[in-house]
């Protein structure tokens, strides 16, 4: 979407209104929606859940309907007297504040949900240290927000917004995913590991197939993420080719033994090897690069958009296709029945149900977690007999 600001001298006062709302309905959405989801069998996964229907959605919407209301420039008119055209800084100062402003919106709404998490994972999080966190997470994601529309709409503006979308997205996925470890850095609390705890990982990493190095599966280094205060044990492996970081929890270290550890990093092995993020990425740019060919010119190109939701579910069946073959890899290196005991007490920890689909859902990128405990576990009880 591109940013509908304009240079003229919009209403603070109208401004702050439509945020005010904004904030209303998110508080009401994140209150509400957590006492529903504190009552369910499963709160944990109700909780997940509900961050993707309700945070991710509402961000978006609030800063349309605040970009469409000139948020970022009613905020700085009166600081910059912006007559004209507007300069770049004007234009991205514009955008950081809108997105800062939608962020807010997305903090109201989470910040209802800590106490119904900590007591659904019976873990000591509080709603302070969790606006913390939450609140830098946000600020880094404005700050790239801004940059990226900023530039995205200086280029339409001296080109055919087409063009733009369809050759500017792809590469701007490429380089979102190589930067993606200092992204991480900058929103949150990360160091190098030493000592015994770096000799650990290390020992973790070489048997799981993450060792040194920028072949096959190999990365370039190791960060711990500090998670003491929300529980959060997990490990992803972020960059491309020799700039890939293995970013790893405090919890994580903490929470499991040695086995299931390399049987967790091993499946991150094989979402190296599977290419998983970029499998991701790749099934939005498919669908975005045809739409945005097919509205873009005076009139629709009906054949472009009518691509668009078939590349879209054919990216989807690529992620999903994406997570099989990480487990098979790491299947392969540690067995089956490891890595399904491995994820098997990675939910347990969480608090969370694997859950299940009896028939596959098309418009998911992911594989539901008891699918795969099952799928894995079928396939040791299929080696044993073989043996």
């Amino acid at each position: 979407m591109v940013p509908l600001q304009s240079a003229g001298s919009p209403r603070l006062g109208f401004a702050l209104v439509v945020w005010t709302l904004l904030c209303t309905v998110g508080l009401v959405g994140g209150g509400v929606g957590s006492a529903v989801a504190r009552r369910l069998s499963n709160p944990v996964r109700a909780y997940r859940l509900l961050y993707q229907a309700l945070l991710f959605p509402l961000g978006l919407f609030a800063y349309g309907a605040l970009a469409v209301g000139d948020f970022g420039l009613a905020v700085t008119d009166p600081f910059l007297a912006v007559t004209g055209a507007l300069s770049v800084v004007e234009m991205a100062t514009a955008e950081f504040l809108t997105a800062l402003a939608a962020s807010g919106v997305v903090l109201v709404a989470y910040l209802p949900t800590v106490g119904g998490v900590a007591d659904a994972r019976d873990i000591d999080l509080t709603r302070r240290g969790a606006a913390a966190s939450m609140t830098r997470y946000l600020l880094g994601i404005s700050a790239v927000f801004a940059v990226v529309f900023t530039v995205f709409r200086v280029a339409i503006d001296r080109g055919s917004p087409g063009l733009v979308v369809g050759v500017g997205l792809p590469l701007f996925v490429v380089i979102l995913a190589g930067a993606s470890p200092w992204v991480i850095t900058a929103v949150r609390t990360t160091e190098r590991p030493r000592g015994a705890v770096g000799d650990r990982i290390d020992h973790l990493r070489d048997h799981a197939g993450l060792g040194d190095g920028v072949g096959d599966d190999g990365v370039r280094g190791v960060r711990v993420i500090d998670t003491d205060e929300e529980a959060n044990a997990s490990a992803h492996v972020r960059g491309l080719g020799p700039r890939r970081y293995l970013f790893v929890t405090s919890t994580f270290l903490d929470a499991f033994e040695d086995d299931t550890a390399v049987a967790l990093l091993a499946i991150q092995a094989g979402r190296v090897h599977s290419r998983s993020m970029l499998r991701r990425m790749s099934g939005v740019v498919a669908a975005a690069v045809p739409l945005a060919f097919g509205l873009s010119g005076e009139t629709v190109n009906w054949t472009f958009v009518a691509l668009a939701p078939v590349a879209l579910l054919v990216g989807l069946w690529l992620a999903r296709r994406g997570t099989r073959i990480a487990d098979d890899v790491a299947a392969e290196r540690v067995g089956p029945a490891a890595v399904a005991d491995a994820l098997a007490r990675w939910a347990a920890f969480h608090s969370l149900e694997p859950s299940r689909r009896r028939i596959p859902n098309p418009i998911s990128a992911s594989v539901p977690l008891g699918d795969r405990i099952d799928r894995l576990r079928e396939r040791a009880e299929t080696t044993d007999g073989d043996a």
